[in-house]
């Protein structure tokens, strides 16, 4: 005499987790389909009508349903192998950790991980697992300035000060130029890659059509940007002064003017201009600390909207472009927001085993 399928019945708030499983996309491919076998079997469904729906045997349907019927979700889950036992020990990465901190082979620039397990005689999926742990990156690099400005506190201190409490009845500006902005010509378009992706595609051959020289002025208070284009040759204390003119003319008459700016030559030795012009304070970022200007920033968005990958036949069509860039910017432009990020190990000490332990 057979024996009597032993029915699945579960509670509301059991078929409610259930269903959430069969159509999670946050979960395992397995725990999906073990609740997907749980709910067949809710709806009366034969055995092998579920595994054949379901592209499985008809043993893991009944070994899913025994376990549900056993210990109910719990039943679902994996049970915690053990695995075979790890062939590299605590010493194996404190040996990758000192191999990074000596020079790679003659002739190399750098440690990778094949160099590195072939120095070690080791699996080079063992030395890739141990870098992927401890979130070592070996091809990625950053760069940063360090300042070595003795007076770098109390410079950055006036200049953050300006971003974060600007005073009430003057309007605070940074101000700097982009030099030598190629006009280069040459063909654009688009192509298929050979893993069948749709990319953007540049000539690997240019004609050259000279520079120019972009002198910008950002608000802080509102994003909004007022730029000059000039030829190159005028990137001059004259041609800064005359932007700054021309600047001013723009802008309310009655306020006071405090503009930010590194210390290039053209910046400096201006006593008599400010002379004339009570309202005006420079205020200068500390020395290799050009990244306190944050008109730096609108000069990569240029770089990144409007310039990169573009084709110009001559120096008046690509003024003519950044000209409509910097109107189009203007339409939304909004405020950055000052913020610092922190860069551990900053002093470039090589010793990685300060950053894993």
């Amino acid at each position: 005499m057979s024996r009597i399928a032993r029915m699945v019945r579960v509670d509301e708030f059991t078929h409610k987790r259930l269903l959430e499983t069969a159509t999670s996309r946050s979960v395992t491919a397995g725990e999906v389909q073990r609740a997907r076998i749980i709910l067949g079997c809710l709806a009366n469904e034969p055995i092998q009508y579920i595994a054949h729906r379901l592209s499985t045997s008809a043993s893991t349907v009944i070994r899913w349903k025994n376990r549900f019927l056993e210990k109910g979700l719990v039943g679902l889950r994996d049970y915690k192998r053990s695995g075979r036992p790890s062939k590299y020990k605590d010493d194996f990465k404190k040996e990758i950790l000192e191999k990074l901190e000596q020079e790679p082979p003659e002739g190399y620039g750098q440690w990778d991980g094949v160099l590195l397990a072939k120095e070690l005689n080791v699996s080079k999926d063992a030395v890739w697992r141990l870098l992927r742990e401890h979130r070592i990156s070996l091809s990625r690099k950053r760069s940063w300035c360090v300042s070595t400005d003795p007076n770098f506190a109390a410079k950055a201190a006036d200049v953050v000060g300006l971003y974060l409490a600007p005073p009430e009845t003057a309007m605070v500006l940074c101000v700097d130029e982009k030099p030598n902005v190629q006009a280069l010509e040459r063909l654009t378009g688009y192509a298929v890659s050979s893993d069948r992706k749709l990319v953007k595609g540049l000539e690997s051959t240019y004609k050259r059509h000279g520079t120019l020289n972009i002198f910008a002025a950002l608000e802080i208070a509102n994003g909004m940007i007022h730029g000059k284009v000039t030829s190159s040759i005028e990137k001059t204390k004259k041609g800064f002064l005359l932007f700054m003119e021309e600047l001013l003319s723009d802008l309310p008459c009655e306020l006071e003017f405090h503009v930010i700016m590194d210390n290039h030559s053209i910046h400096n030795r201006h006593e008599a201009w400010l002379e004339n012009h009570e309202n005006v304070f420079f205020h200068y970022t500390p020395t290799s600390a050009s990244w306190l200007n944050m008109v730096e920033i609108w000069f990569g968005i240029l770089g990144r909207k409007s310039l990169r990958g573009k084709s110009f036949s001559s120096t008046e069509e690509m003024k003519g472009h950044i000209e409509n860039f910097i109107k189009s910017y203007n339409t939304n432009a909004k405020p950055f927001i000052w913020r610092k990020r922190d860069i551990k190990g900053a002093q470039l000490k090589n010793n990685a085993r300060n950053f894993c332990n």
